[in-house]
């Protein structure tokens, strides 16, 4: 049983600190924890070690345990991980965590794929023992933690120890609102077009702050990536170890400044916007599911605080955000600048001890690039391009006199639709 913990006074989500304290009592045990696994606002969770090939997904419900279920939906022996295991495409594995929680009444606990895990499109979400929601654990919860594995495009290697996915534990509410996030941008901005902050004009903040393709179309520069099909093995231990040209085509729009998307297929792409997450603050990026069904991108992402943030408060134009895209059942277009997804902010319970980043060895700050760490830096076609923009867009701020609010409107940024109520909004996919 945990120990007594003294719980963050205020509302919000736990900081680093605060994790390392859950750790400590019980209430996160986690017998094989490094500081490896600790991030500003979340901790990675470890795979065990073992998988089991299942014949369809499940959730246990409100009355049963995730042992007692499995057994109807397990498809041969078990799969030791200790030495590494491949994972196949588009069949579903369990595996038991690590770590297990021992939660307070008043806590609750959120999971969601690591970005690196979300950009291989490898499915994962977390189920719990008499539950019948994936990835939200309920306050109070006492019991082990099992994630679901599902390799889309790609059949990967797995090992014992290796984090797929990340929790936050919060408590009370930490939903930032629309008028909150308004205006913390109007203070200090928290959305940025070309290097320079976003008009106020322009920060569309309904139900979350929505963000936008960058499907310009510049010569036959690529923007982003689809991945091939009937690929090669990705190793998820081994970083910088692939060539992106065994794994991806790029993807470069047409005349028009549109992608059209082919059924099932997976793409990777640039938002348009950069994204500040100051340091009071962590994000969730969440999927936009049209009515119609026809597109989707359905891993959401936690983004930390310090995302894109720059600590001197010297120089920031924010970190663009990675956007996981599927179509389905027909071809579907979308153009530059149409908005796919929103990033909904949650208030921190105490500002972590280090930021998103270099202090956490984070991969993805100030990326210019949407493959995830896998991928050898070199050879990515996408980086050069927005390497080439923002150069441009430096070049740029240095001819513009400095100003303490968001640049108004000028001919030198590109301009987004003007805002439309809500019941107009004609996005047509999701995001992260």
């Amino acid at each position: 049983m945990a120990r007594s913990l003294p719980e963050p006074s205020e509302p919000g989500i736990w900081s680093d600190a605060w994790l390392v304290k859950a750790v400590e009592s019980g209430i996160v045990d986690a017998p094989h924890f490094s500081e490896a696994q600790l991030q500003p606002a979340s901790a990675d969770l470890t795979l065990g070690d073992t998988a089991y090939r299942l014949r369809c997904s499940f959730l246990p419900g409100k009355n049963d345990t995730v042992e007692n279920q499995v057994r109807s939906f397990v498809v041969g022996p078990a799969i030791p991980l200790d030495d590494g295991a491949i994972l196949e495409r588009n069949r579903p594995y369990l595996i038991r965590l690590r770590e297990s929680l021992q939660l307070p009444g008043r806590v609750r606990a959120r999971a969601n794929p690591k970005s690196s895990t979300g950009r291989l499109d490898v499915f994962t979400r977390v189920i719990t023992d008499r539950s019948g929601k994936f990835d939200d654990i309920r306050a109070g919860y006492r019991g082990p933690l099992y994630l679901e594995v599902v390799p889309r495009s790609f059949a990967v290697m797995v090992r014992t120890g290796l984090a797929l996915n990340q929790l936050r534990l919060m408590k009370g509410d930490t939903q930032v609102s629309d008028a909150e996030i308004r205006a913390v941008h109007r203070r200090e901005p928290i959305l940025y077009r070309n290097g320079q902050a976003a008009d106020r004009r322009d920060v569309y903040a309904h139900g979350g702050l929505w963000l936008s393709l960058d499907l310009m179309k510049r010569d036959d520069d690529p923007v982003g990536y689809r991945a091939k099909r009937n690929s090669s093995l990705v190793d998820l231990s081994a970083v910088g170890a692939h060539e992106p040209g065994d794994f991806w085509e790029t993807v470069v729009p047409e005349t028009g400044n549109r992608v059209v998307l082919e059924p099932e297929d997976f793409y990777l792409l640039l938002s348009a916007e950069g994204v500040r997450v100051p340091p009071q603050y962590a994000a969730e990026m969440t999927a936009f599911d049209p009515a119609g069904g026809e597109v989707r991108t359905h891993y959401a992402g936690f983004f930390d605080p310090g995302f894109g943030h720059d600590p001197t408060g010297l120089f920031s134009q924010g970190s663009r955000a990675a956007l996981e895209i599927r179509a389905h059942d027909v071809p579907f277009a979308v153009d530059h600048l149409q908005r796919v997804c929103t990033l909904r902010f949650e208030r921190m319970a105490g500002e972590p001890t280090s930021l998103y980043g270099t202090e956490r060895g984070s991969h993805y700050q100030g990326q210019l690039s949407t493959l995830s760490k896998h991928f050898r830096a070199g050879n990515r076609p996408d980086q050069l391009t927005f390497s080439r923009l923002a150069a441009g867009a430096a070049g740029r701020r240095a001819a513009t006199p400095a100003a303490s609010e968001p640049i108004e409107r000028t001919e030198r940024t590109e301009r987004t639709e003007p805002t439309k109520p809500p019941d107009e909004e004609q996005p047509r996919l999701g995001t992260l």
